[in-house]
């Protein structure tokens, strides 16, 4: 059974989790506090195994309580929050920041046309981080490293990277982008399952965390060295060749495995435009997303690389890329950027 504290000051909007979660036959309401002090204090009376956070609170907001309880009680933390507006996104990020393990939008009204895409979402998320061990993490730094370039190896030289992120991927995300050198010569193309509404609050975030330019990907974009495009809402990100170089490309086509953006059209492109000059990795996430493209582009002679089991919040993805056999490499993601930094001297 896991049980649930749930941290929302909206009487409406609490009965309305209440309700969610129990009608699951594995989830109990243990508790409700009305604001980050009374979630602080509640968690160390009740002991739940996780606790939903709200952001917009009075007496103490969603940042400060998850980095009170981080710093004294560390927790699984989700985090709910309507993305109204830029200073909740830049609080919601915050709290990511601080050690909350994910990001959901908050459930509407029961007949909202969304309302069933956003209470699945909140279900799976909340059982797959009930059972995360969550550790005190330090924050990372920016690198100052400059890339050193160094006389090209034999074999094909790699012109682009991929990756793919689910659940856990923003920490990720941050992890790695901090550690990238200045003057990294690849582009970057980012696929993060996120709910609608928070991309833009999460290539904002990124921004600090990284020394590199990071954007919200945007239709024909020519793709430029030490560069993060982030695929944006409800549109797959692709790449497409013209006249020799590399453009972005969006897409409405259908939802692949119930995502759009998929990280499996992105490394599907990358296998039809680059084959071998293309490095794809997938990375914390629940599902199997990002898997069949990953097949094509190992099949195109693409480089592969899959996070450990250990540093990923959740294995499915990386797992699921294991088991079909596409994986070149397993890499923890502490040495992910210095894989990047080797790939792109390869």
């Amino acid at each position: 059974m896991i049980n649930i504290l749930i941290t929302e000051d909206s009487d409406v909007v609490a009965a309305l989790l209440q309700g969610i979660f129990h009608a699951e036959p594995d989830m109990r309401v243990i508790g409700r506090a009305r604001d980050g002090r009374e979630a602080v204090t509640l968690a160390r009376e009740l002991k739940p195994d996780l606790v939903t956070m709200d952001i917009r609170m009075p007496v103490m907001d969603g940042f400060e309580a998850t980095r009170m309880l981080m710093a004294t009680q560390p927790l699984p933390i989700v985090v709910i929050s309507s993305s109204v507006d830029d200073e909740e996104l830049r609080i919601t990020f915050r709290a990511i920041e601080e050690g909350a393990l994910a990001v959901i939008e908050k459930p509407r009204g029961l007949a909202h046309p969304d309302f069933e895409r956003l209470r699945r979402e909140l279900v799976e998320t909340v059982r797959a981080m009930a059972e995360v061990k969550v550790v005190r993490r330090r924050r990372p730094q920016p690198s100052a490293a400059i890339f050193q370039p160094q006389p090209p190896r034999h074999g094909t030289q790699h012109e682009v990277v991929g990756l793919a992120l689910s659940t856990g991927g923003p920490q990720a995300l941050s992890t790695l982008l901090a550690g990238m050198p200045v003057g990294y010569p690849l582009p970057l193309l980012v696929v993060q399952h996120i709910s609608p509404g928070f991309v833009g609050g999460l290539v904002s975030w990124l921004r600090g965390q990284t020394l590199l330019e990071v954007c919200l990907a945007r239709a024909d974009m020519p793709l430029l060295a030490g560069t993060v495009y982030v695929a944006p809402d409800d549109q797959h990100l692709e790449v497409a060749r013209r006249n020799g170089r590399l453009h972005t490309r969006l897409s409405s086509e259908p939802l692949i495995e119930r995502f759009r953006p998929s990280a499996t059209a992105l490394f599907h492109s990358l296998a039809r435009c680059c084959g071998a000059t293309a490095v794809g990795g997938i990375f914390t996430g629940m599902g199997s997303d990002g898997c069949a493209g990953l097949i094509a582009l190992h099949q195109a002679g693409g480089h592969v690389f899959a996070q450990d089991e250990e540093s990923s919040v959740v294995y499915g993805m990386p797992g699921a890329a294991r088991a079909a056999g596409c994986v070149d490499q397993v890499v923890p993601l502490a040495r992910i950027p210095t894989h990047l930094i080797e790939m792109a001297r390869s």
